[in-house]
């Protein structure tokens, strides 16, 4: 589950917000001026709206509400074009648009299952490890607010800002496979493991039943916090794509054959819209335009920062030069691994995370890939799956109530002390689902449909075998 808020407003935004308000209350009593006032401190300071009082704002909290849209948007627009222009840049010129074509694939595909079960199983009331079927089809998700989750944003718009997250997580995991699975086979992956990965795990997580859910689940089991996707999206996607790039096995001709980034302009253009985008991703994740959204806009910034710079030092210190590929895989990095803890830490926790961002997976995608001898294309296990696990680590360290009070709430007595025991245990079930289900469901798909397209194809290129598109004519 996401943040609430606190925060504060100028006499003339107060008026603003008054402005925007619709009037509304007979089945309840009349509130006295005292309650009023009480009611617009809440929507102020993104807390609970009045019990047993007909409130005269009626709705969503168009501020909240508004932030949210935006940052929906952004999390799009991390996918399409950000994602799909970052990992187009990074595979040869013959294989180009298949790896635009997946992104565009799964974002059509997650969309409709999203509409049809996934938001309900999801967020939907159900158990402690997947939600039940009462929103399916977006049942009852009209512009009221669902209060287990915010008070103040409109629950159609909370589902559409969820439903960018389950877009770009399996969009993620292709980057692994790249040049070498079979659009068919990606996408029945990606069908099922939204099914036995993602839907419990991020209910896990984010449900308010949910079994990981420490900071607004008080009968949770394990008490987690992760506040916008370390482990639902960065772990989950990255230990999946290593298996998944195990079992297709490696590019035809590696380490024989020049692979070289095709395009590193393409590249640096999707870092950039990835770190804009970024921010709906993070900030975005506090549901409220509120002081624990700034906050995660701050740290969010500090680590990726850092991470891009620590990075192509070591570039520049061990090889001489400082890539624009090093600059930026470090930013990826950073984004990556301050995710779970943008919300809950404060600056200088902000900045150690960066260093360790920079450092950690630049060895796993440096040394650890070249001792193992794995082919994970585009690293996305090297920067999601090991990012993805330190951020979550470093939260239980690192996590602070100076940052979010919200942690006080059910996590008074381990935040500071234990939360980083919590946090190994939260690791340890979304590497076993991750692996296990990804393994299960590749397999059968190899079975089946097959993952690979045969030599011939692979060597005249993705574009043309799946798509009949060349991405550049050259005369």
């Amino acid at each position: 589950m996401r943040t609430k808020l606190s925060g504060f407003v100028t006499i003339g935004a107060v008026v603003t917000v008054l402005a925007g308000f619709a009037w509304a209350g007979e089945a309840l009593k009349e509130p006295s001026l005292e309650q009023r006032v009480a009611d617009l401190e809440a929507y102020v300071n993104n807390g609970s709206r009045l019990a047993d009082v007909a409130s005269k704002i009626s709705g969503p909290g168009p501020g909240h509400n508004a932030w949210l849209m935006v940052c929906a948007a952004l999390v799009l627009f991390m996918t399409l074009p950000g994602l799909a222009l970052f990992y187009g840049g990074l595979v040869r010129r013959k294989n180009v648009l298949s790896v635009l074509a997946q992104c565009l694939g799964i974002a059509g595909l997650v969309t409709i299952l999203w509409w049809a079960v996934g938001y309900s199983l999801v967020f939907g009331s159900g158990g402690s490890i997947l939600g039940g079927l009462g929103y399916a089809f977006l049942n009852g998700v009209d512009s009221a607010p669902n209060p287990d989750y915010s008070a103040w944003v409109s629950q159609n718009v909370f589902s559409i800002y969820q439903m960018m997250f389950a877009i770009i997580t399996p969009a993620l995991i292709v980057g692994a496979v790249a040049e070498r699975i079979k659009y068919a086979a990606v996408l029945t992956f990606v069908a099922l493991w939204m099914f036995v990965v993602y839907f419990p795990l991020a209910h896990m997580v984010w449900g308010a039943e949910g079994l990981m859910n420490g900071v607004w689940n008080a009968h949770s089991k394990i008490k987690a916090i992760d506040f916008a996707g370390g482990t639902v999206v960065h772990m989950s996607s990255g230990w999946s794509a290593l298996v998944l790039c195990l079992i297709v096995g490696k590019r035809l001709g590696l380490g024989k054959t020049t692979m070289a980034p095709h395009s590193m302009v393409l590249c640096m253009v999707g870092t950039s819209i990835l770190w804009i985008g970024w921010y709906g991703f993070n900030a975005g994740s506090a549901l409220a335009a509120d002081a624990i959204a700034s906050n995660a806009f701050v740290t969010t910034t500090l680590a990726t920062a850092i991470a891009s710079v620590t990075w192509a030092a070591i570039e520049w210190i061990t090889r001489g030069k400082p890539s624009v590929l090093g600059l930026c895989s470090g930013v990826v990095a950073g984004l990556v691994t301050v995710t779970p803890a943008c919300g809950f830490i404060t600056a200088t926790g902000a900045v150690a995370i960066g260093v360790f961002a920079g450092l950690i997976p630049f060895l796993a995608c440096v040394k650890l890939k070249a001792m193992l001898g794995y082919d994970d294309a585009l690293d996305t296990f090297g920067v999601h799956a090991v990012g993805g696990s330190l951020g979550s680590i470093l939260t239980g360290f690192l996590a602070t109530a100076k940052a979010n009070p919200n942690l006080a709430t059910n996590l008074g007595e381990i935040v500071g002390r234990t939360l980083w025991l919590h946090q190994l245990a939260a690791m340890a079930i979304t590497i076993v689902l991750a692996v296990a289900g990804s393994a299960v469901i590749a397999l059968l798909v190899k079975v089946t449909i097959g993952l690979r397209p045969n030599v011939e194809e692979e060597t005249v290129g993705l574009d043309v075998v799946d798509h009949g598109e060349q991405g550049y004519i050259l005369e």
